[in-house]
């Protein structure tokens, strides 16, 4: 013992002598105590060695010796080399830290002796664990019950049995990915662990670098914290997972960077209401930092790029249990998965691309929404569906599916046959459908909708409409104001602004289940003919429509008994589609617009549009008059390049106009 002593002692001088590193390596980690904070060591009872607060065990030491390395206060470096790893952990922070290495399996402790409180008024600092190297076999297990670090610094990490970071310290960690390098995290198909990137609390991703993520795990997400999730900077492509891609409770906030899903099988993101106490906040707190203790189970998307692609049935690209909040973020969602029965529910369900059991607001952002798979939506929401702001672009491809009363599913081809079953029984494809109000009061959107039962925009409240571009193409119904006992909705449908195309090739263009209230705003409405309108009000509740402002094209009759003022309807049976006309209100253009190349006939057989059986009606507040054939230069081309407005028009001639009555709807209105 007197021999140890005396080396140690010998050692410990040299170091203070020549400013070196004294090193002890005990159970896989190295300490590494700079000189100039070594100060004096003890000795206990001949078997435990104390070198600035750390205690070792005099046997488990398994070297001991000096260098000239250099040491980063409050570090802990891990480098894995195939099947080991090499741990080093800085003298000033070894007393709080607990290592066990076994092979490449890295089990890292940080003492409760490090709290919150002690490191946020400098008593103690926060540890960054640094992580380099390659194993085929290895991992991190991270405890504690303090903030930290990690970063990732061209990590390439599997593990075949868990996964390859498991963090069960419950508080705040700040995953750095670094900058200019490529992280990989797999897990193994014998893995039963939640994720292969798990966060027990809350979970920041950061950093300017990529990290990659594999969860093959029979139970695993790719990504997943207990609390909140925030996203900055970094690059994360999560490429393969048994369950969701990323999934978090309490909040999921992006900022920046770029988050790409993939190969999932289930959601691409989702984020849960912890517990029963959650509420939805405002969006402004997304950007006051104001969450720390909330838990509201809302997705704040405020920046950066989200691409995700989902294949199960059912499945949702980006799916909150509260509230969605889209500010700035531009995002291509995917969904190719057909229906599913809901067992529990007893009722049919369909994937979506942005899913919200709250309210879901948009304001900024370029929005691809794509579904082609059965009953697929573009948009779902529980709540309020506002759009503010943005691009906003939905596609569905798919066909309706219903269900039998056991259970069983198919797939329907004619939205007549959808009339044989209970909403419960049946899901359709529709671009926006929303249980309670929608109102679009700026932004751009386009919805285009194919497959029976197709509807645009479907609320089951009201709908109102303030401003912005809508352009809605759909088999179905283009814009539909319902509503149901749940929602006591009033299926009220108002434009009090913004510039409307909307074109059904199979049913109503834009139909109201309540009033209809036409008091601003450009809509520009094609139905399909026959008994199926342009404007379409509940009559036979003691409804109507109502236009008393606002500018009017519609091909294809009006609800009959509408109520007309405040200007003056005119229409014509002679028209000619695919060719620009020009719109003047008392001699004023208010915009060029081009009548439909295309009809559900082909030819334009009666009650359809662009053969001229349906009546072309206009609607302005001064005396319309209409030329055809117009040369249209300079401008914008808006609503999908069907309306030209601020634009010069040229040659044409005049068309023939007269008087619209409400009570005939003109044409084919029945």
């Amino acid at each position: 013992m007197k021999k140890i002593f005396c080396t140690i002692a010998a050692m410990l001088t040299i170091a203070a002598a020549t400013a070196q590193t004294l090193n002890i390596t005990s159970g896989g980690a190295t300490y590494q105590f700079p000189a100039e904070q070594a100060g004096p060591m003890a000795f206990s009872g001949g078997t435990s060695l104390y070198v600035l607060g750390k205690t070792f065990t005099i046997g488990n030491i398994t070297s001991m010796f000096t260098d000239n390395s250099s040491v980063s206060d409050n570090e802990v470096k891990v480098t894995y080399n195939g099947t080991g790893a090499l741990v080093f952990v800085a003298g000033n922070i070894a007393q709080y830290v607990d290592v066990s290495v076994s092979g490449a399996h890295v089990t890292i402790t940080q003492s409760d002796a490090i709290t919150n409180d002690l490191i946020d008024d400098g008593t103690l600092s926060e540890i960054t664990y640094n992580l380099y190297g390659t194993s085929d076999d290895g991992s991190l297990t991270l405890g504690g019950s303090a903030k930290c670090t990690v970063t990732l610094n061209g990590l390439t990490l599997t593990n075949p049995n868990g996964a390859p970071i498991n963090i069960t310290n419950g508080k705040r960690i700040e995953l750095s990915v670094k900058k200019d390098t490529e992280n990989t995290l797999k897990d193994g198909s014998s893995s039963s662990d939640k994720a292969c990137l798990y966060c027990q609390g809350h979970l920041e991703l950061k950093g300017k670098g990529v990290l990659n993520v594999y969860a093959y795990g029979s139970k695993a997400h790719g990504i997943k914290s207990g609390d909140y999730t925030e996203m900055k900077n970094c690059t994360v492509n999560i490429l393969k997972s048994t369950k969701d891609g990323l999934s978090c409770n309490e909040y999921f906030l992006m900022e920046s960077g770029t988050l790409n899903i993939s190969g999932v099988g289930d959601d691409g993101i989702q984020c849960d209401i912890d517990n029963d106490e959650g509420t939805p906040i405002a969006a402004t707190d997304a950007a006051s930092g104001g969450h720390e203790d909330e838990d509201t189970g809302n997705i704040y998307l405020a920046g950066g790029d989200i691409n995700v692609a989902v294949t199960a049935d059912a499945c949702k690209c980006i799916k909150s249990e509260g509230d969605m909040i889209i500010s700035g973020t531009n995002i291509v969602a995917t969904t190719s998965g057909g229906g599913a029965w809901d067992s529990d529910k007893l009722k049919t369900k369909a994937a979506s691309c942005l899913s919200a059991d709250g309210n879901m607001t948009i304001s900024g952002g370029t929005l691809n929404l794509t579904s082609t798979g059965a009953g697929g939506k573009g948009i779902s929401a529980d709540g309020i569906f506002t759009l503010e702001g943005g691009t906003t672009t939905v596609n569905t491809k798919g066909n309706a599916v219903v269900a039998s009363s056991t259970g069983t599913l198919s797939v329907v081809t004619s939205s007549q046959q959808l009339d044989r079953y209970d909403s419960d029984y049946k899901s359709s494809p529709k671009g926006i459908k929303v249980d309670g109000a929608i109102f679009i009061n700026d932004g751009v959107l386009n919805v285009t909708t194919a497959g029976a039962g197709g509807e645009g925009i479907e609320s089951k409240t009201s709908i109102t409409f303030n401003g912005g571009q809508t352009y809605v193409s759909a088999t179905d119904d283009g814009i539909n104001a319902s509503y149901n006992t749940d929602t006591n909705g009033t299926g009220d449908l108002t434009v009090n602004g913004g510039y409307i195309y909307c074109y059904s090739t199979g049913n109503d263009a834009m139909d109201s289940n309540g009033n209809f209230y036409v008091k601003g705003g450009l809509i520009y409405a094609i139905g399909a003919g026959g008994a199926e309108k342009s404007l379409d009000a509940n009559t036979e509740g003691g409804k109507k429509l109502y236009i008393t402002g606002g500018t009017l094209i519609a091909i294809g009759s009006l609800e009959n008994g509408s109520s007309i003022s405040g200007g003056t309807c005119k229409q014509t049976s002679s028209w000619t589609k695919n060719i620009w006309y020009a719109l003047y209100n008392g001699g004023t253009l208010v915009a060029a617009f081009k009548t439909p190349s295309t009809t559900t006939t082909g030819s334009g057989g009666p009650g359809r549009p662009g053969g001229g059986s349906q009546s072309l009606i206009v609607y302005t507040s001064s005396t319309p008059t209409l030329t055809s054939g117009v040369t249209v230069s300079g401008g914008t081309d808006i609503l999908g390049g069907t309306m030209n407005v601020n634009g010069t028009v040229s040659g044409g001639s005049n068309v023939t106009l007269s008087n619209y009555s409400s009570g005939g709807g003109g044409g084919f209105g029945w």
